[in-house]
């Protein structure tokens, strides 16, 4: 069990993790596929995002709006059709009014109560924003792909991170749902980490590329770790 009073600092990766993403997709790209008569299954939809997003923040970076506009031209290509201007927005169009897990205001209130929070996360600064709104809590530092210039799971934006926050990286605990991400660079660099396994009992990564690394920590969601850190006992 990790000592959780060794940290000061508790670090986020935004979309997954607080942000329930996967619903947000899916209900963005549901009507561009029925309009354009396509059946696609959840799961096999969510691991098609996964493979395109990680393809097109590859290489020079470019806004994360443009990834999403890349995705919804690479979901056109490998589906058979050709997304119209405003299907190749509806996720960046989308993307604002995506909702915060049912745990994540309520924990990340408790965790506000006892560190600095941040967050780490592949996203435009302006996206984040509107993001934040749902969240309901400040955040002490906000370091984004596009200060970066890079995204996850480049060690450069947790090296970014790191400098930004300019504690020591044994003080600060990562959490986080993707491991391809998030948990395997930041176990490279020797920060601490808690998977947050919001997918436990599906089956695959779903929309995030799949890796092996082991966390110091593993939890179902935000609510069972505010838990454990209020009685660590096992």
């Amino acid at each position: 069990m990790l000592d959780f009073t060794r940290y000061t600092v508790l670090s986020f990766d935004c979309y997954g993790t607080l942000i329930d993403w996967e619903t947000g997709i899916l209900e963005a790209l549901r009507p561009v596929l029925s309009a354009h008569h396509l059946a696609v299954d959840a799961e096999q939809l969510l691991r098609l995002y996964a493979e395109l997003e990680s393809r097109a923040e590859s290489g020079e970076y470019r806004r994360y709006r443009e990834v999403l506009q890349q995705v919804m031209e690479g979901l056109g290509e490998r589906l058979g059709f050709t997304p119209s201007l405003e299907e190749r927005n509806c996720l960046v169009q989308s993307l604002p009014h995506w909702q915060p897990f049912p745990d994540t205001v309520e924990a990340l209130k408790a965790f506000k109560n006892r560190f600095r929070l941040a967050i780490i996360s592949n996203i435009d600064d302006d996206l984040f924003a509107q993001s934040a709104r749902h969240l309901q809590v400040p955040f002490d530092w906000v370091i984004t792909a596009e200060q970066v210039r890079s995204y996850k799971p480049s060690l450069q934006n947790f090296r970014f991170a790191l400098d930004r926050i300019g504690v020591p990286s044994d003080q600060i605990l990562h959490v986080a749902q993707s491991r391809y991400h998030d948990i395997v660079p930041a176990q490279t660099l020797g920060l601490s980490t808690v998977w947050v396994n919001r997918r436990q009992g599906k089956e695959g990564e779903g929309a995030t590329p799949p890796a092996q690394g082991t966390p110091d920590l593993e939890v179902p969601d935000l609510r069972s770790l505010v838990t454990l850190m209020s009685d660590p006992k096992p």
